[in-house]
């Protein structure tokens, strides 16, 4: 199960995708290690690719080489040659306009934008929330959801966990380990830090 986060920025039939986020300088020859937020890497951050940029005046930039480092992807950029310069692109979100219909038709793989707002249920009828938002981490996308009680349940969105997305039906259904839920729910604050009534 996969997801890849797309804008409501269209144009001309495109769909354009959130494929990385820029994250720290790597080194001081203008290299910078990206949170990668696509199943297809190989494609999207290949030498030449050019990416746009959220924000767009940061942008677009061309993939100068890729390279997988200690579980992280670690890129440089045309014009981008030394620590500063990646600094001032820290958390730049990194897109990719996509043609819709080439998109792959795998039934296991959704767009961050469809399943955000469903509601969780579990398999044995709990509501359990909403789906708040897709967390891509590095080994696994994960389900932030936002429990009724305040508290956040981060659930990996494997099969195991998930056993089913019903897009027409506006639900999940999950199957959390024994010990998630709990862990989901918020601490009572302390009497010393509530805050004065009046």
């Amino acid at each position: 199960m996969a997801t890849e986060h797309h804008t409501d920025d269209e144009s001309q039939g495109l769909l354009r995708l959130v494929v990385g986020r820029i994250g720290r300088a790597h080194g001081i020859k203008g290299e910078a290690t990206v949170e990668v937020r696509t199943d297809d890497p190989d494609l999207r951050f290949a030498p030449g690719a050019v990416l746009l940029t959220e924000p767009p005046e940061r942008g677009p930039l061309t993939v100068r080489s890729g390279r997988v480092q200690g579980g992280r992807l670690v890129l440089s950029f045309e014009g981008v040659a030394d620590r500063n310069a990646v600094e001032q692109l820290r958390n730049t979100m990194l897109l990719a306009d996509v043609d819709p219909d080439e998109l792959p038709e795998d039934p296991d793989e959704y767009y961050d934008h469809q399943l955000e707002g469903l509601k969780v249920r579990s398999v044995d009828g709990v509501e359990l929330g909403v789906v708040e938002q897709m967390v891509h981490g590095p080994a696994q996308d994960l389900f932030s959801i936002r429990r009724p009680n305040g508290g956040e349940l981060l659930l990996p969105f494997i099969a195991e966990f998930v056993p089913e997305v019903d897009l027409d039906g506006g639900f999940v259904l999950v199957d959390p380990p024994q010990g998630l839920l709990e862990l989901s729910e918020p601490t009572e604050p302390s009497a010393e830090l509530s805050e004065p009534e009046g």
